[in-house]
């Protein structure tokens, strides 16, 4: 066996129902879940026609490169969507089988994890760079990749930003690949033009390669003030896409998840190895999803309608919150990340007893991140993802209120 899978780490939702193992909620109460970050709101019928409509493919092996219209369709989406110049859809763009596969593949495409970034050789593993708190996904694939995760501690006085400042020298020379999220999972925070500005002259300065996820970019709540993607920002800084991809995904903008259709698109070099990787690894997207892709990025009503039923919730429940939890609207994506410091629990304290006595699920935030630096970045927070309808949203938002209030009685 592969001694490297020894060093993964249980995901956080194996954590929570360890967490939850001795734990028999009120069965007056029925289940709301704010734990997982699944989309909930039905998938637009222009959606299902097309892959209905689509399952001839099914007689078809799919090309890992993807149908011409997929990648038109994604190029002309991406050049829209962030202000750019039209992409080469041949060259410039890769659909993928959900942006989570191809954030683990990307760092088996560009790491070396015995050279430096300089290509000599070095006795000391690659280092792979990650926001802390993080999606796990960027662990493993570091892992699995021979590589060594180097965590960045988000910093709530930033608005959750992380401090590369703080990363010393060396560290910096050793680093292969960057991850950002932006917005961020799980605070919403948006990276800003100077946030990337700085990571660019880093990458310039180092040669790591920066692969920025911005699967939540189409969950905001001010329909003109869209989050600034990374290649948006490549743009405004007059340079061009080296060393930098961006991996977007269906499944939250277009509520399939079940789909697993996204994209990467950027600096063409490293596309062309990812699809070498790719065309060994077996993960082309059925022919049917993509023909109904296309479909989707090229229709913007229904992610318009999207993001409203989000603002809805947001807008509800977040002021609930607020008069128990130090909570505040995130930037971007659905989730609310909340202290709950002041309630005198920890974060696994807080979501026990929160199931136990009211039957609602909440992600501990430590769950989510890694000590580092000295510090769990994630410590006293919890995560709500708010993917169910609003009436859903607000009964659970009612009882996280009362379970708080209960706690100073």
């Amino acid at each position: 066996m592969n001694p490297l899978l020894d060093s993964l780490q249980p995901y956080p939702f194996e954590k929570l129902r360890v967490l939850f193992k001795d734990v028999t909620p009120p069965a007056g109460l029925a289940h709301i879940s704010f734990g997982i970050g699944e989309p909930k709101h039905p998938t637009p019928p222009l959606i299902r026609d097309a892959v209905v409509n689509s399952l001839g493919g099914l007689a078809a092996y799919p090309a890992t490169l993807g149908s011409a219209p997929l990648r038109e369709s994604i190029a002309k989406w991406v050049a829209q969507r962030y202000h750019l110049p039209p992409l080469d859809p041949l060259t410039q763009v890769l659909p993928v089988a959900g942006s989570r596969e191809a954030l683990f593949a990307l760092a088996q495409t560009v790491l070396n994890p015995r050279r430096d970034t300089d290509g000599n050789a070095d006795n000391e593993p690659a280092i792979v760079l990650c926001p802390n708190p993080f999606y796990q996904i960027y662990e493993g694939a570091a892992l699995l990749g021979g590589a060594q995760p180097y965590f960045v501690n988000s910093d709530p006085a930033r608005n959750f930003a992380c401090d590369y400042s703080a990363v010393p020298a060396d560290v910096w020379a050793r680093t292969q690949l960057l991850y950002v999220c932006s917005p961020g999972n799980p605070t919403g925070a948006v990276l800003t033009l100077d946030d990337w500005r700085e990571l660019f002259a880093l990458s310039d300065r180092y040669g790591f390669v920066i692969a920025s996820d911005e699967c939540y970019s189409e969950i905001y709540f001010d329909e003109s003030k869209p989050p600034l993607g990374g290649l948006e920002a490549a743009h405004k800084l007059g340079r061009g896409f080296e060393r930098l991809v961006m991996l977007s995904s269906l499944s939250k903008r277009s509520n399939v998840p079940g789909m697993r259709s996204g994209f990467v698109a950027g600096d063409a070099a490293i596309l062309k190895a990812f699809l070498l990787y790719r065309t060994y690894h077996g993960t082309a997207l059925s022919t049917v999803f993509q023909s109904a892709s296309v479909v989707a990025w090229s229709d913007e009503t229904h992610v318009r309608e999207n993001r409203a039923k989000y603002l809805r919730k947001f807008t509800t429940v977040t002021p609930m919150l607020a008069d128990v939890l130090d909570v505040r609207l995130p930037d971007a994506a659905f989730y609310l990340w909340a202290n709950v410091e002041r309630t005198g629990l920890t974060d696994t304290e807080f979501a026990q007893r929160l199931y136990a006595d009211y039957n609602v699920t909440v992600l501990p935030g430590s769950f989510l991140a890694r000590t580092a630096h000295g510090v769990n970045p994630g410590r006293n927070f919890v995560r709500l993802a708010l993917v169910a309808d609003v009436d859903e949203c607000t009964q659970g938002a009612q009882r996280i209120v009362e379970f708080c209030r209960s706690l100073g009685r």
